[in-house]
């Protein structure tokens, strides 16, 4: 058992790294795609934003419903065969409209991987060593920087962004067989004891078998922390997303610099950063606070708050160097919320609704943060063109750095209220009719 469950979580870690790779090269290559396609950036801001989030966040509904009744292995196969095929269309597209078309089906494949992943990883480990576990998970995002950054960076000197993306669409291919061919659905048979807390939590002799869209709903907004979580996450990405996805384009705009060393930088810093961040974040919350959500939601905000700061200055820095050196020393900070934070909600969450929560909260933050944030960057850019010339976008990504306040507050709320929602978990999730639940909303 034990030798199994890091298999797995190795092989989701490939997935998701992958599930990344369009995205990151996305970024890097907007510049390119902009000079060629002849696009402005309110377009780009479109196509890296909206028009992906929008069906990416849409359809997570429907497979995250599906992966809380069905066969998750099934669903992380076939929407990584989606995807990977996808990706390597988006080298055809000849016009804006044909690009962002081809982004709509990757939007859909790519919308299958974090539901079921964090739902099977939740089955597989205790709520002790979930932080530690989701920490490993989501090093996949930094391991697609890495890739991403790197390789197609240079990729694009070499041959261009077309076929750059090609490339980068295959080895989805290769995963999505291995996983179906290896992975298994604990569903089918029986699934790994879990910790005391967990057992009352998700005792199917008092829960629903599978409680509809409208109870999932219902039940998850009368949980004050899981709002707080919500709506801080979705204010978090909105800001992290506009001013991520346009940091390439800004280094390449006020600093020169070609694709091939930019992503050498990127993946260094995001890359080697990022996975000595999460990893670091997941070992301090399973080694210090294994068992205070309350404590690790308090140690994020403060992580925020100190990014937001960050990143202000490195808008306002003139030196290239000290711009790449705070935002290293970010990608380092921001990435250990990567684990505590979701483990967070797996704790929160009754199995049965695991991967419609992770689902709701990606629904919103997509929407609000990678669909509105690059498409504000960008017409933020536009707007201050007039006035500032070629410095528009380092004005308008200062302009989002301090937002990142405003989700730490949320995340500091959440952490006041967590320790006695945890404490009523088992009768919320379990005997609360739809009317109470609307009566425990509106008290809190």
């Amino acid at each position: 058992m034990f030798r199994y469950k890091n298999y797995l979580l190795c092989v989701l870690v490939l997935i998701l790294a992958c599930n990344y790779l369009d995205r990151i090269a996305l970024g890097l290559l907007l510049q390119n795609i902009k000079n060629d396609l002849g696009m402005s950036d309110t377009q780009l801001g479109l196509l890296s934003g909206i028009a992906f989030a929008l069906f990416y966040a849409v359809m997570g509904i429907p497979i995250a419903r599906w992966a809380d009744r069905g066969n998750r292995v099934t669903i992380i196969a076939a929407t990584t065969a989606l995807w990977s095929v996808t990706v390597a269309l988006c080298g055809t597209a000849g016009t804006f409209i044909q690009l962002m078309c081809i982004r709509v089906g990757v939007a859909v494949g790519e919308a299958g991987c974090f539901p079921p992943a964090y739902s099977l990883i939740a089955d597989h480990f205790s709520r002790a060593e979930r932080p530690r576990a989701v920490a490993i998970y989501m090093l996949g995002i930094p391991l697609s920087m890495v890739g991403g950054f790197f390789f197609a960076g240079w990729m694009n000197e070499l041959f261009g962004w077309r076929t750059t993306f090609m490339i980068l669409g295959m080895p989805g291919l290769f995963l999505a067989a291995l996983s179906w061919a290896t992975l298994r659905e604990p569903r089918c048979g029986s699934s790994p004891a879990a910790d005391s807390l967990q057992s009352q939590m998700f005792d199917t002799r008092t829960s629903p078998q599978h409680p509809n869209v409208r109870a999932v709903c219902m039940t998850l907004w009368a949980n004050r922390t899981f709002r707080h979580l919500l709506v801080g996450w979705s204010v978090l990405s909105f800001f992290g997303y506009g001013i991520w996805q346009w940091q390439p384009a800004f280094f390449v705009r006020t600093y020169g610099l070609q694709t091939g060393e930019l992503g050498t930088w990127f993946a260094i810093i995001w890359g080697g950063g990022g996975l000595l961040g999460t990893l670091l974040g997941g070992e301090l919350a399973s080694r210090h606070a294994p068992h205070n959500e309350s404590l690790q939601l308090k140690a994020l905000a403060v992580v925020y708050c100190g990014f937001g700061a960050l990143s202000t200055c490195m808008y306002l820095s003139q030196s290239l160097y000290l711009a790449l050196t705070l935002m290293g020393i970010s990608a380092i900070g921001i990435t250990t919320a990567n684990g505590p934070f979701f483990a967070t909600i797996q704790t929160l969450i009754p199995e049965r609704m695991r991967a419609m929560a992770i689902s709701l909260i990606y629904l919103f933050a997509n929407l609000i943060g990678m669909g509105l944030g690059p498409l504000v960057a960008g017409m933020l850019s536009d707007a201050f063109q007039p006035i500032v010339g070629g410095e528009s976008l380092r004005y308008a990504l200062l302009a989002l750095s301090p937002g990142y306040l405003w989700g730490a507050w949320h995340l500091w709320k959440a952490s006041e209220t967590i320790n006695e929602d945890l404490n009523l978990a088992p009768a919320a999730f379990s005997q609360d009719e739809p009317t109470t639940l609307k009566k425990r909303a509106r008290t809190h």
